[in-house]
């Protein structure tokens, strides 16, 4: 699927971005259908690795659909192109942030779940660059609309964030209730994990919770995908998950 956003050039002429997204991964309930969640991938990944981690966990009664971002050149890599949900240099206080491309992916995830059913609680969850995409479509959720100020369509009841960061966080404000599951470590340096979660926290979010791991490097470990199933079965209410 592709979106296309038109930026302004100089003088007058207006160009347009178009972001093509890869395969989707759909991962079907083992159980009572209660909950779909997006589950985001980190840079250079795609949705097929996350696709069959996730199928192994104890949560059957969770819908995983993982997609995969489009393949763009990234600032951060020197101009390589790879899959990557937004275009990224290096992370700082101040950096820019590319607000094109965050509101067009967020706007592929929220298509994602606009078809879920009524009665079935959404969220959306991601490793990495996975989770910062993660965390800035709550803030749009939060706010009720885009950075571009389109509106926000989807209603979602948890968001999980493992390695990441919350972008433009000096921007971002609410008074919303959601709930955030964040971790740091070595490659996303810790200050920045937890600045995201004092963010939220002071912008009014309640039940932030910020873990740390210590000597884990950029990848998921047990304990960690264990308090996320533990997480995920006492916000959303669960049934039979253990």
């Amino acid at each position: 699927m592709s979106y296309s956003h038109h930026t302004m050039g100089s003088g007058s002429r207006t160009a347009r971005r178009t972001f093509e997204f890869g395969r989707t991964h759909v991962v079907r309930p083992k159980g009572k259908h209660q909950a779909t969640i997006v589950w985001l991938h980190g840079l250079g990944d795609n949705g097929s690795s996350w696709s069959q981690l996730l199928e192994s966990l104890p949560l059957p009664n969770i819908k995983w659909i993982c997609p995969t971002a489009p393949t763009r050149p990234v600032a951060i890599l020197g101009g390589f192109p790879c899959t990557s949900w937004f275009d990224v240099g290096e992370l700082s206080e101040d950096g820019p942030e590319d607000w094109e491309g965050l509101d067009a992916s967020a706007a592929h995830i929220a298509n994602l779940l606009s078809t879920e059913p009524s009665d079935v609680k959404v969220g959306i969850g991601g490793f990495s660059m996975g989770a910062a995409m993660a965390l800035y479509s709550a803030t749009a959720y939060a706010l009720g609309r885009y950075g571009n100020g389109n509106p926000y369509p989807i209603n979602l009841r948890a968001v999980v964030g493992l390695s990441g960061w919350l972008p433009g966080s000096s921007s971002n404000s609410t008074e919303l209730i959601l709930y955030y599951l964040i971790a740091g470590d070595d490659v996303v340096p810790y200050k920045y994990g937890e600045k995201s979660a004092h963010s939220l926290s002071i912008s009014g979010f309640w039940s932030v919770t910020f873990k740390s791991y210590e000597g884990i490097g950029h990848y998921t470990v047990p304990k960690e995908m264990d308090e996320v199933c533990n997480w995920l079965t006492a916000r959303l209410g669960l049934e039979g998950s253990r």
